[in-house]
């Protein structure tokens, strides 16, 4: 059976070429592609959602909910609240038609963009520590919300001045930085035995603050009904999609 450390890199490897996936969205309309990029912000938003309250909370409160783990819950929110005020950076889910985005905004874009990479790798290897199933749920909310994440990213370096090369070959070494983040997780865990207690409820905060403060706002800005309703069905299926994760564990 393929180990801990192979489960991880494998994952934060595919989690890495998730951002090769803007190079698809040339030749879509953009009309068409707003629209399918807010489908995809409903599913990784429920996905996210799911992920922290079926799978990572009840993990982190197996043996029992205590202070600490919601001091790491909240921890995690607001870490990811600096991460977004301190590096100036925000997730770019849907591309606006701006004629142009100043040079510096795409770089700093792209340096905040290897942040949450790096941390993105860093929770991945700590649910797997805990254990496989979870680690795999883990993977797949963030993959799910990596794709229009890095359609946005993609976008931004291409408004921002960057060549086509350049925006995917930048992209790409952004999110190469989650394969660091996993491997510095993997290597610590001898030294930091109680890691991944701290990991899990830090991710489900985390996975809570960008559902709830970049995805969410998103979706709301839409009102007209027949949208709403295929917004909120994308939105159930996310969380759908988590529970019936759950099933791995069984």
């Amino acid at each position: 059976m393929p180990s801990i450390f192979a489960y991880t890199i494998l994952s934060v490897f595919i989690v890495s070429l998730i951002s090769l996936i803007g190079v698809s969205t040339l030749a879509v309309n953009e009309k068409i592609l707003k629209k399918v990029l807010l489908l995809l912000v409903s599913f990784s938003a429920g996905a996210l959602f799911g992920d922290a309250f079926l799978h990572l909370i009840p993990e982190a409160a197996e043996a029992g909910f205590n202070l600490n783990i919601s001091l790491y819950l909240l921890l995690g929110i607001v870490a990811f609240f600096i991460l977004e005020k301190f590096i100036h950076w925000h997730h770019c889910h849907i591309i606006e038609p701006h004629k142009a985005h100043p040079q510096p905004y795409a770089i700093v874009n792209l340096i905040g963009d290897g942040f949450h990479n790096l941390v993105d790798g860093m929770l991945i290897a700590g649910s797997y520590l805990v254990n496989i199933p979870l680690g795999i749920s883990t993977t797949v909310a963030v993959v799910l919300h990596e794709i229009p994440q890095e359609i946005g990213d993609f976008g931004v370096l291409i408004h921002g001045g960057f060549t086509k090369s350049k925006a995917i070959w930048y992209n790409f070494i952004s999110a190469v930085f989650a394969v660091l983040g996993a491997i510095i997780v993997l290597i610590a865990k001898s030294a930091l035995e109680n890691l991944p207690m701290f990991l899990v409820p830090f991710t489900a905060g985390g996975f809570i603050y960008i559902a709830g403060s970049d995805l969410i706002p998103q979706l709301q800005r839409e009102t007209k009904p027949t949208v709403s309703f295929f917004q909120l069905t994308a939105f159930l299926t996310g969380i759908l999609i988590m529970f019936l994760l759950l099933f791995i564990e069984a």
